[in-house]
Formats: structure tokens, sequence, C-alpha cells
């Protein structure tokens, strides 16, 4: 019996019936054969942690445009919180926590430079639109691997596209991920925005803080036991109503006084400004575009490339572009 065949075995035994088994994958877009060591979602953990666009995660904005501090988040460390976050809840499910990890890691891989702002700007100017996690599933499917894409499974590629917006993922695994995703997202925010003096401690709401706790441990604690405790031998995700509610409510705190916040987001419209100039530099001038996405420029439209390029940049580089297009350089004088 090979490691992988002996993981399996176990997760036939000790998994919660409704968990997804990795032998019970719907497979890849392209099979290939199996690893004598890692289950299928183990493999696609490893694929998405070596790609390009994971390490990217690391220069690109959670909240805060280019904060002062070696404290707050980025993207990647987002990511690496849903990850334990939504781990933590899969382990207390007897859930399948190699999917649950893999779509964790993989959810914000299409997030733009920027976070929220770049996104906004890129759903505007972009025909058709854009969402972060349609991209995710696209940098997975067409852009990594010079165009191969990671060929994961199709319930990792299913939780990464579902992982927000209307359509509910197909596993538990999957649904953990939204619901880890929310809670990792408000309370590092309220993490940050106290370190960046955008709030005060006191200022979250004490009717909202006697229900999760207050602090930032306390309250990934109370929701995560809660999930737990309210989704324990169910075919569902569950939460209790006052958990629910008060979650709920915090989030739209979050709206009010952080991301809505002059303070918080006063470069938000510089930074769209500058994609807005480099979306349109690019479609004017398409030949100047890196190799790589002139093969999707011939077969999708000049559009969709130049959209794929600048969301898969990071902050630093698409600031690095601004300035080399857009600002005249000094003539030496000799």
């Amino acid at each position: 019996m090979t490691v992988r065949e002996a993981v399996e075995q176990a997760q036939r035994e000790q998994l919660s019936p409704w968990a997804c088994r990795a032998e019970e994958s719907r497979g890849r877009a392209r099979p290939v054969p199996p690893c004598p060591m890692r289950t299928d979602f183990q493999r696609d953990v490893d694929r998405i942690v070596h790609s390009k666009a994971f390490r990217r995660l690391m220069h690109k904005t959670q909240v805060f445009l280019a904060p002062e501090g070696d404290h707050y988040r980025t993207r990647m460390t987002h990511t690496l919180e849903v990850a334990r976050v939504a781990r933590t809840m899969a382990r207390g499910l007897r859930l399948n926590e190699d999917l649950t990890e893999a779509a964790a890691l993989g959810h914000d891989l299409g997030h733009t430079p920027f976070g929220h702002a770049g996104e906004a700007v890129l759903n505007e100017i972009m025909p058709g639109g854009f969402e972060h996690n349609v991209q995710s599933l696209r940098v997975v499917e067409r852009l990594e691997q010079g165009g191969a894409g990671l060929n994961l499974t199709w319930e990792v590629r299913n939780a990464i596209r579902c992982h927000t917006g209307a359509e509910e993922a197909a596993t538990l695994e999957g649904r953990l991920i939204r619901l880890a995703d929310r809670i990792a997202y408000i309370n590092h925010d309220i993490d940050d925005a106290i370190r960046g003096g955008v709030l005060y401690p006191l200022d979250v709401p004490l009717e909202l803080s006697q229900v999760l706790g207050f602090s930032h441990g306390e309250r990934i604690d109370t929701l995560v036991s809660d999930v737990i405790e309210q989704s324990r031998d169910k075919g569902e995700i569950c939460q209790s109503e006052p958990c629910r509610r008060a979650m709920e409510e915090l989030r739209a705190f979050l709206f009010a006084r952080v991301y809505h916040s002059p303070l918080a987001k006063g470069e938000e419209r510089k930074a769209q400004d500058m994609l807005r100039f480099l979306f349109e530099y690019y479609r004017r001038e398409a030949d100047r575009l890196p190799g790589e996405f002139q093969e999707i420029r011939a077969l999708e439209g000049t559009e969709r490339a130049v959209c794929d390029y600048i969301a898969g940049m990071t902050d630093k580089y698409a600031v690095e572009q601004f300035r080399t297009l857009a600002i005249p350089r000094a003539w030496a004088v000799k």
C-alpha cells in the first residue's frame, strides 16, 4: 500500500459522511497518473504554493495602500490566515482539510493590485466586468504555467470560483472558504485599522464585542467554535443567529468606518487613476504587452490580454510601470 492509498483509506474511515474524499474527486481537465505519496488535493496545495501568482500575493494590498510598517496584512498574509481558519473548522467537522487548504490558498490568486480599489476600476473599464473570484479561476485554468494552467481538481476550482458571489460551492469544504474568508478579513482588518489609527479599540460597538469577544483572538475563537458547534453532524455549514447577526453588523461597521474612511482610503483614487492609465496605454500599444499575453490577445482580444496583465501586477510593479510610461525622464547633460 502506498502512502497515498493509506491516506485515502484513513479518509474513508475517519471523515464525515458529508466530506469530499480525495479518491472521489471528479478529477482534472487533463488526467495525470496518481502520485504514490500525495492525494489529488494535496497535490493541488503544492501546485498553488509553487505558482507565480501565489508568490505575487505578498506584494498586493489587502486594505491599506502602501502602509508604513511591517505588520500590516498583505493579500498573502490574508490568504494564510484564511487557510488556517478554514482548516481548523474543517478539522472540527471532520471534513477534508487538504481540499479546504487548497481552496483557501487559491481563492485570491486573481486579485488585482491595490486590493478592492483595483478590482473596482477593472470592473468599471473591462467590457463584461471583472470579479476577482472569476479571475482567480482564470489564473489556475489559463494563465499559470505559460498558459497551461495548474490543472487543479474540479472541487478546488469550484471552491475558488464560488468563495464569493451568488453561487454556492458544491462541497462543504468549498462553502467553508466563503465563511473563513469573512471571519479572517473582518478580524484582521480591525487589527490593522487600530494599528493605523483609523479605529480605537473602544470604537468597536460594545454590543458586538459582548457577543463575539473583545480581542482579535476572542472573536476568531467565538466565530470558529460557533460554526463547528452549529454544523457538526449536518450536511450544511451553519452559524447561530446571534453570531451570524453580530458578524454581519461588524462587517457593516467596517465598511462605514474603515473601508470607506478617507483616512484609510485617501490614496485609492490615485491608484485607480494609475490602473486606468495603464489599461488605456496597453490597449493602444498592445504590441508592448509581454510575450505570454500576445497569444491571449490573438485568441481572446486585446482588452482581455490587457486585463489579465494588469490584474496580475503587484502594487509595486504597477507603480513602476506607471512611472516608466507616464513620467518624462530627465535629459542627461554631457
